[in-house]
């Protein structure tokens, strides 16, 4: 199976903690690295979890709180000192350009490199990026400044051969292609070998779904339903409902709540408040919900 992981630089909220860095996350498909949003100190966990700088080249912002996107600044000076030539591209709601471009014309108008700015839409979802991998899709989410969650879906890959079956049949190579697209081989006497005798479906698709920050939303159910993993912000315990509603962030119980609801395989959840010392208190809450649960925590890496 080809790689597709998911990599916790940070899980806290607003307020820095000895225990939690900011927010920031590393999707990681087939060593192509694709970063979602950037908090204070990205770039020192990134080195930490032993990724590599070169193989990121798209920076997913889902809003414009300071702890989403402080770390922006470091991460491209570091690319700079390392010798980048590769243009970075970050997506984002409409005015990051605008808070970032004053700094890059003082400090980093040397860059043998572009920052190529991407605005989207937080009003509706959009396909904002796609490769040979994957796809990712804008999930618009309720906070206090426009803001969207992101859908990574890999797209479906071609059928395994069986190579027993094409040495049998002395498919020739010319043909393979054909073939794990699904066409059938037609022998020289004009014998029919139908495609399933010589190939086995492929693993089928992987979605990660990023959801942060957002009170409880009932309209992104179906945007991802039956994902493999949701990441949902846990921002609060039900006994701080009224605060959530305030900062539009949602508790622990309503996370799984989502994904329940929307039937996903697996939630974890994160951007912990500081005021909880021991995040149990959240996940038992959550696990009570939908049983399926983890909680996020820096350097953690998940397969999806």
């Amino acid at each position: 199976m080809e790689k597709f992981e998911l990599h916790i630089l940070g899980c806290g909220s607003a307020l820095p903690t000895t225990r939690h860095f900011a927010t920031s996350q590393v999707v990681n498909v087939r060593d192509k690295l694709y970063m979602i949003d950037c908090g204070e100190a990205a770039q020192m966990q990134f080195r930490k979890s032993h990724l590599k700088f070169s193989r990121l080249n798209h920076i997913f912002i889902s809003h414009l709180h300071g702890d989403h996107y402080f770390g922006i600044m470091g991460l491209i000076s570091t690319m700079g000192l390392l010798g980048r030539t590769a243009d970075i591209h970050i997506y984002s709601p409409f005015g990051l350009q605008e808070l970032l471009q004053a700094q890059l014309d003082s400090f980093y108008n040397k860059l043998a490199f572009n920052v190529v700015f991407h605005v989207f839409d937080t009003k509706e979802t959009a396909l904002i990026f796609e490769d040979r991998s994957i796809t990712v899709t804008t999930i618009p989410l309720k906070h206090r400044v426009p803001c969207c969650g992101f859908l990574f879906s890999e797209k479906p890959r071609p059928n395994h051969i069986i190579r027993e079956m094409i040495d049998f049949y002395q498919v020739p190579i010319h043909e393979m292609n054909r073939i794990k697209n699904g066409a059938d081989y037609i022998m020289p006497d004009g014998t029919i070998v139908p495609n399933t005798k010589l190939t086995k479906p492929s693993d089928p698709p992987r979605r990660y779904a990023y959801c942060s920050d957002t009170m409880y939303n009932e309209k992104i159910i179906p945007l991802i339903e039956g994902v493999d993993l949701l990441f949902h912000e846990a921002t609060f315990a039900q006994t701080e409902e009224k605060r959530s509603k305030e900062t539009m962030h949602s508790t622990a119980f309503e996370a799984a709540t989502i994904a329940a609801k929307a039937n996903v395989k697996k939630l974890m959840i994160g951007h912990f408040s500081a005021r909880y010392e021991n995040e149990m208190v959240l996940w038992e809450e959550a696990q009570n919900v939908y049983p399926d649960t983890i909680l996020a925590k820096e350097n953690l890496y998940v397969n999806i």
